[in-house]
């Protein structure tokens, strides 16, 4: 019999060499703020729902905004974006007092295209209400009837609101780009 057995012929331990800095491993990020379930995302998530809430609520008001279209798009897409904020926001609360990790592939899918989609409107409608607002100082010289300065307002805190979705749509379509 030529069976080797440890107690026989000792073996000795391998010296501890870091494998993935041998091989040039990428190492990922564990936590970006203002991706999913980080205090930055949550912050994110926040000040978007804080503006949009301040454009929807400065809108609502005016009592002439039903008349343009422009307007009734604006107070239904900040609508739509501080339900989706609210939403996210307790997701994120939850994730962060749990210490749960949302790097699911699914997960960040659904926020992704959630976010891409109220930016997308946000910023439609905000265009929208910033060309009739215009239209109606400058063009149309009606300020004195329309209430010009809530209008401006409330499509300035539209396009914050947009300006703050941009980089959580950002971070996790970048999050979702790199698996």
């Amino acid at each position: 019999m030529s069976v080797s057995r440890p107690s026989v012929h000792p073996v000795e331990a391998p010296p501890l060499i870091d494998v993935a800095a041998q091989n040039g491993l990428r190492v990922r990020m564990k936590d970006v703020q203002g991706m999913p379930g980080t205090a930055g995302g949550l912050a994110l998530r926040l000040c978007q729902l804080v503006f949009a809430g301040v454009s929807l609520a400065v809108m609502a008001s005016t009592n002439d905004f039903p008349s343009v279209t422009a307007f009734c798009y604006l107070v239904a897409a900040v609508s739509l974006q501080c339900v989706w904020s609210l939403s996210l926001a307790i997701v994120d609360l939850y994730a962060i007092s749990v210490r749960r990790s949302l790097r699911n592939c699914k997960v960040i899918c659904f926020f992704a295209i959630g976010d891409g989609i109220t930016s997308t409107l946000t910023f439609a409608a905000a265009c929208a209400s910033a060309g009739i607002t215009v239209l109606i100082a400058n063009d149309l010289n009606r300020c004195a009837v329309n209430h010009c300065k809530r209008f401006e307002s409330a499509t300035a805190m539209a396009f914050i609101s947009w300006f703050v979705v941009s980089p959580s749509f950002l971070l996790n379509f970048w999050s979702l780009a790199s698996r």
